[in-house]
């Protein structure tokens, strides 16, 4: 799979969104008092946190249904 981000050696993250999305996220951050970075930064983490542990698929099994076996004296 090729890349098609460009990725600079900065600390810079650059992102191009819709100027109405954008302005409605920062008004979401400034209700819980928290900036573009704070905000990211928790996001990215906890993504990063659960993409590197192994997904669990648990799928419900019905238990095997065993038949009597007749003890023999």
């Amino acid at each position: 799979m090729e890349n098609f981000m460009s990725r600079g050696n900065s600390g810079r993250v650059v992102l191009e969104i819709d100027p109405e999305f954008k302005r409605h996220l920062y008004t979401a951050l400034t209700h819980e008092r928290l900036t573009l970075k704070e905000w990211f930064l928790t996001q990215a983490d906890d993504y990063i946190r659960n993409h590197s542990q192994l997904r669990l698929q648990l799928v419900a099994e019905k238990a095997p249904k065993y038949k009597k076996q007749k003890v023999r004296s």
